[in-house]
């Protein structure tokens, strides 16, 4: 995932991917826990994708609010 793919789209559609991902992410902390994981590495990009869809969603909520 790329941040300018995401600042293409707009904050609601931002906040469901950021539900899925948050979703995501605990699905593969439950499996971590009972030592199911298989790929680890997906455990890192799914909190960097986390984050960075939190960004984009600051960034607009931020501009949105300097328009006003």
């Amino acid at each position: 995932m790329d941040a300018t793919e995401l600042r293409g789209k707009t904050p609601d559609e931002l906040r469901t991917q950021l539900t899925a991902l948050k979703k995501e992410a605990f699905n593969l902390r439950f499996q971590q826990a009972t030592n199911q994981i298989e790929n680890t590495a997906r455990m890192r990009t799914v909190r960097r994708d986390v984050a960075r869809v939190m960004t984009i969603l600051n960034e607009k909520a931020r501009g949105a609010e300097t328009e006003a």
